[in-house]
């Protein structure tokens, strides 16, 4: 069944046409296969680069698409309801973007972000480390400032797309002043001395590299810094807040994939002569999996309208980030209780997205820190 959206103008309308005709026919037929094999696909970031899909949020002038957070968030909702594979690595790339945007200097947006954002290039954002995750300010990776630039020298850790993508956004250390002493480098994957780990078998999310990225010695001239140094903490929050609303809306797609899932089999199913949609044990279950999805694509929605209009998102974020991916966790789950027996085998992919869903209570802040947010925000 398709989701009836309410959208800003034609234009939006057009372009989810466009994502759901691209999930259907790029995206969704593959998915099962390729995560079974851990295959990365490449080749379907390039189709989503051609049809302007990575650089959605960004102006026009350096190759983006001008839509606002809005709409880009159904996009990511759409592709992750056909692949989540799919549907985060969109978000994690515009993450990755960000700090170019935002904080890059007017040569810096324009030497850069037309290959970002015009689909030629892949992101990856490097952030956490082996000891410093929730943490991010106790991170070591260090780059040490001379007269020609920076060197950096250090381990970033449950980088997605690591290994495989063509730069990497870099936070790390400039001086000893705790989270101050962070800043933020543009660093394109071929600098001699960036290196990958093998990826992390992971128990779901298996065609989406996660892996350690190594910076030994990389020398950076003084033009990658992106911001002031010392900013990149700031920088780095502010890329979260966006990201969070990105996994709020993935989470969104995996338990709507689900929910779709476990009503069409009810709907077939038949036990003691009746479909089992018509017990009302089963339709109870569905009738909460439809409600939960709904509030929170609702929630994600409202923090996305916040942020377009300028204002102040964060706490919003931090709301729609543990909602939505709680909620996925449910749903996900219960979809493989209807199914029974055969929701736990591969030939139906109601297991793959209980799989999946998990991931999203831990990235990008686990859902821990999400109630940390919000309570200092009540606090405050």
């Amino acid at each position: 069944m398709s989701v009836e959206r309410v959208l800003p103008s034609p234009e939006a309308h057009d372009l989810l046409d466009l994502v759901r005709d691209l999930v259907g026919k790029e995206v969704a037929p593959r998915a099962s296969a390729d995560e079974s094999a851990g295959r990365f696909p490449r080749e379907v970031f390039t189709v989503l680069g051609r049809a302007g899909l990575l650089g959605l949020p960004y102006p026009e002038e350096h190759g983006g698409a001008a839509q606002p957070y809005e709409v880009y968030l159904q996009v990511i909702e759409e592709l992750a309801a056909g692949w989540l594979a799919v549907g985060l690595g969109l978000s994690v790339h515009t993450l990755s973007c960000f700090p170019v945007a935002a904080y890059g200097t007017a040569g810096q947006r324009a030497e850069l972000l037309p290959d970002m954002l015009g689909g030629g290039l892949l992101g990856a954002y490097c952030l956490s480390e082996p000891h410093s995750g929730s943490d991010a300010a106790a991170l070591t990776t260090r780059a040490v400032p001379d007269a020609g630039g920076y060197t950096v020298d250090g381990v970033k850790a449950w980088i997605t797309h690591g290994g495989v993508a063509d730069f990497y956004t870099l936070m790390a250390r400039t001086s000893d002043d705790g989270a101050r002493g962070i800043s933020c480098f543009h660093v394109p994957a071929s600098t001699a001395g960036v290196s990958s780990a093998a990826p992390e078998k992971k128990m779901g999310m298996r065609s989406s590299p996660t892996a350690q990225v190594r910076f030994d010695g990389v020398r950076l001239e003084p033009g990658a810094l992106l911001g002031a140094e010392g900013e990149g903490f700031r920088i780095a929050m502010a890329a979260l807040d966006g990201g969070r609303l990105g996994i709020a809306a993935c989470a969104v797609g995996v338990a709507q994939a689900a929910f779709e899932a476990a009503t069409a089999y009810a709907r077939e199913r038949r036990q003691f002569g009746s479909r089992i949609v018509d017990f009302q044990g089963v339709s109870f279950m569905l009738a909460d999996m439809a409600t939960q999805i709904a509030a929170a694509r609702a929630l994600y929605l409202d923090a996305a309208r916040a942020r377009d209009a300028g204002r102040p998102y964060g706490t919003q974020a931090a709301m729609a980030k543990l909602f939505a991916t709680d909620m996925c966790m449910k749903v996900t789950t219960d979809a493989v209780q209807v199914l029974g027996g055969y929701g736990y085998v591969e030939d139906f992919p109601v297991e793959r997205y209980m799989r999946e869903a998990k991931v999203l209570q831990i990235v990008e802040g686990t859902n821990q820190v999400q109630r940390l947010v919000i309570g200092r925000a009540l606090a405050r």
